[in-house]
């Protein structure tokens, strides 16, 4: 009879056994977010201007493209053909060109897009197919009108349509500060431009500090979003009560695994570009920081 009891208990127990394998493998697996569709990039802003260390350190790490900023002109605006045998030699494509600010009220519009057409003709010689746009317009105090947010969709309209012309699709890049800070105004904006000749470069961490929620952006805007900056931020109350810096991968207060998952959700086949504006901690080189987000992504699943 002991001997019958005990064998009982071994099949009860090896049958509870059995039954938690596949839960145990589960949570083992449970902070994979693999998003099979995503390039992953790295913005060479981290390394304040020195942009051919940038493509060094970016390749070393084997991501595979690089956004660039229109200060490289200065030394490659007129001989783009040495800048593109550069990233050839280091295996990394153009997935994006900071074109700088849009503004309104200038008073020139034509000159404000001339400048971003000039630039598209560059990243065409590239090889580069996205152009990101920015603006410097936001009022010194209180909201932007309205009428400023719908101007200004409508002036990234007529950049997009030329842009477009060319082969080169525009996208408009959320930033706090400036005309797009929250997630209404970034609404307003793309509801005043035409999907066809803007998209959307949706940076998560902007977003979050201007009191939205990355994730549900990645769900209203899955149509238009043709690239994201994989960006974190975390606040420094230290320094003032609305301050805040920009950190590396996983340092920060983006839920990340969720925005991975909201890209995983709507089956996002584009680029993922790590953007960090500067070294967050003095002891640190922009390589370092590179390498800290590229262990975080990979630690989530996320193919280099």
């Amino acid at each position: 009879m002991a001997s019958e009891i005990s064998r009982r208990e071994f099949i009860v127990k090896a049958g509870v056994a059995a039954m938690a394998l596949p839960a145990l493998s589960f949570i083992g697996s449970a902070g994979l977010v693999s998003v099979p569709g995503m390039k992953v990039g790295y913005a060479s802003i981290t390394w304040g201007g020195n942009d051919v260390q940038a493509i060094k350190d970016i390749s070393s790490l084997d991501y595979k493209g690089i956004q660039l900023r229109s200060t490289i002109l200065k030394e490659y605006g007129e001989k783009p053909d040495g800048l593109l045998e550069l990233l050839k030699t280091h295996k990394l494509e153009l997935c994006m060109f900071s074109s700088g600010n849009a503004n309104i009220n200038t008073g020139n519009d034509q000159a404000v897009i001339d400048q971003h057409l000039n630039n598209a003709r560059f990243i065409k010689r590239l090889g580069g197919q996205m152009l990101q746009v920015t603006n410097s317009s936001r009022p010194k105090e209180g909201a932007p009108s309205t009428a400023d947010l719908q101007s200004y969709g409508r002036l990234l309209n007529e950049i997009g349509k030329r842009t477009l012309d060319l082969g080169v699709q525009t996208v408009y890049h959320n930033h706090m500060h400036q005309l797009g800070e929250t997630p209404e105004e970034v609404e307003m904006i793309m509801e005043n431009c035409d999907e066809k000749y803007v998209n959307l470069l949706l940076d998560i961490a902007h977003y979050q500090q201007g009191e939205g929620n990355p994730e549900a952006a990645i769900k209203q805007y899955k149509s238009r979003i043709k690239a994201l900056h994989l960006k974190d931020v975390r606040q420094t109350p230290e320094a003032g009560t609305k301050a805040y810096k920009f950190v590396e991968l996983g340092q920060g207060e983006v839920n990340l695994p969720k925005v991975l998952a909201a890209l995983q959700e709507i089956k996002f086949k584009g680029w993922g570009i790590i953007e960090l504006d500067a070294v967050p901690d003095k002891d640190k080189t922009p390589l370092e920081c590179a390498k800290i987000s590229h262990a975080y992504l990979k630690s989530k699943g996320v193919k280099v």
